[in-house]
C-alpha cells in the first residue's frame, strides 16, 4: 500500500487514520526512512489519533523510548510506546531499555528506525517506509506481516484517500 504526503500535516493525517484502525490488541509498527522524511511527524499523528496531544510526543533519541498511557476507550490500545533506535548501537541495548515491556498486549509500539534491528521485533507487524519523492512529496509505503497487521492495513486503507 502506498500514499503520498505533501506536508507534515498530511503525514499526521495519515497517521491519525492508522491510529483509528488499531484495536485493543495494539500493534508493532516499524517506521523506516532517512533523516527528515517524517517519521517523528508520523508518530505525532499516531499520538493525536489516540487522543494525546502531538506536543506530548517528543523524539526519545536519548532515552530510546517513552511510554504514554492512553485515554480509556473501548476497543482501543491502552498505551503508546514511542521508540527511536537512531542512537542504538547494538540489539542488546533494546533488551536493557525494556523491549519485552514494550511488546505487552494492548500497546501500540511505534519504532522509528525500526529497520535497524528488525529481528528484535515480532514477525507479526506493520512496516511503514517514508521516503522523499523527486516531486518533493513524501511517499509512505506500508507492508503488513501477519494476519492482524493485514487487518489493520485494510482498515487503514479504507479510511485514507
Amino acid at each position: 500500500m502506498c500514499w503520498h504526503s505533501r506536508s507534515p500535516r498530511e503525514t499526521r493525517e495519515l497517521a491519525r487514520a492508522l491510529a483509528g484502525a488499531v484495536d485493543e490488541k495494539g500493534l508493532v509498527l516499524l517506521l523506516a526512512g532517512e533523516l527528515g522524511t517524517g517519521k517523528t511527524e508520523f508518530a505525532k499523528g499516531l499520538a493525536e489519533g489516540l487522543g494525546l496531544s502531538a506536543s506530548s510526543l517528543v523524539s526519545p533519541s536519548f532515552v530510546i523510548a517513552s511510554e504514554q498511557p492512553l485515554p480509556r476507550a473501548a476497543g482501543r490500545p491502552r498505551r503508546l510506546v514511542h521508540a527511536d533506535l537512531y542512537r542504538v548501537r547494538a540489539e542488546e541495548e533494546l533488551e536493557m531499555a525494556g523491549l519485552h515491556d514494550w511488546l505487552a498486549p494492548g500497546t501500540l509500539l511505534a519504532v522509528e528506525w525500526g529497520d535497524r534491528y528488525p529481528q528484535a521485533f515480532p514477525r507479526e507487524r506493520l512496516e511503514v517506509d517514508l521516503a522523499r519523492a523527486p516531486s518533493g512529496y513524501r511517499t509512505l509505503r506500508a507492508e503488513a506481516h501477519g494476519r492482524y497487521p493485514e487487518e489493520v492495513l485494510r482498515r487503514w486503507r479504507a479510511t485514507c484517500p
